[in-house]
């Protein structure tokens, strides 16, 4: 390619990478990825089977919890293909629309994530600082239209993504980061310039991801301060209990992503392979320990996993 310059419809394909410098090690390393992909996939989807078929778990809260699920599913199917080719097939080739929808879908279902995890933390804002509105407020319409909200408010922000980049000309080495393709890693390969994209991709993550984040951080003040004024020790107790599985699932999404973001700027003498492991840890510790969180904290959940663990008749 040198110094030449080619646009989207000439582009060959993207080289992706797995971890530079442990090419000994993908194997074993696939060998991991491929437990956290079965707990994720097999986890999620046993979450969905068992709300679905328990009548009494027919409630916003759980209705939100299918969504998350739903969604984590499709975190780990948009990254599965590339991932499955660069550890255990060494394919590392992808042409450049496969990537531009492959980066579309992992930023859409990022982006839905973070707004469920809203959706969830106002839905236990209600049942605690409201409880006397909260069959009023959080109707089956009123989750549904939540969910769609969420989806249209994500596809909204990264639709244009891709059109923004196959604008520009590319004339360096087109060799991603990673074995998945991703915006940020996308926008270092153009040779024209990228402010317009920079600036449009700061702003999606601050009016989402930033927005989200403190509106969460406000829901949790304000429960906290409903708590505190329980007079009982047990209630305050049970009900925090309440929060403990969503508030775990806000760590596990956030934390990383931060730690990535921050790496990202400040830790550029690292080895590459280390930020590479914490983009593995973004996008595939959520998927498969939320399911876990929540079938271990919620009663309903765990009762009726055991049940088809043990083989035991509905």
């Amino acid at each position: 390619m040198g110094g030449e310059a080619h646009n989207s419809s000439g582009l060959p394909p993207f080289i992706l990478t797995g971890l530079p410098g442990m090419e000994t090690s993908q194997h074993w390393l696939f060998l991991l990825l491929g437990v956290l992909y079965t707990v994720s996939i097999v986890g999620n989807a046993l979450i969905l089977f068992i709300i679905k078929e328990e009548e009494s778990l027919h409630q916003p809260m759980y209705y939100f919890l299918s969504l998350l699920s739903g969604n984590d599913l499709g975190v780990s199917f948009s990254t599965l293909p590339t991932v499955l080719g660069v550890f255990c097939f060494h394919l590392r080739e992808i042409s450049f629309n496969s990537c531009m929808s492959q980066m579309f879908f992992i930023h859409l279902f990022s982006f839905m994530e973070s707004g469920i995890l809203l959706a969830m933390s106002f839905d236990r804002y209600v049942a605690i600082c409201n409880p006397l509105r909260y069959s009023t407020l959080l109707t089956d319409a009123h989750v549904m239209w939540m969910g769609v909200c969420v989806f249209l408010r994500s596809f909204c922000m990264i639709f244009p993504l891709p059109f923004l980049l196959k604008r520009l000309p590319f004339c360096k080495a087109n060799v991603l980061s990673h074995a998945y393709c991703l915006h940020p890693d996308l926008i270092r390969l153009p040779c024209g310039d990228t402010s317009i994209n920079n600036i449009f991709g700061l702003s999606i993550v601050i009016s989402t991801f930033g927005l989200d984040s403190a509106l969460i951080f406000l829901s949790y003040v304000l429960i906290l301060r409903s708590v505190l004024a329980i007079a009982s020790r047990e209630e305050r107790m049970k009900t925090l209990n309440t929060c403990v599985s969503h508030l775990c699932a806000v760590l596990i999404f956030y934390v990383p992503k931060v730690g990535v973001s921050m790496f990202a700027r400040y830790g550029r003498h690292a080895p590459h392979y280390v930020h590479t492991l914490l983009s593995l840890i973004y996008l595939f510790v959520p998927p498969m320990l939320n399911p876990v969180i929540y079938s271990i904290k919620t009663k309903e959940i765990r009762r009726r996993l055991c049940k088809i663990l043990l083989g035991n008749k509905f």
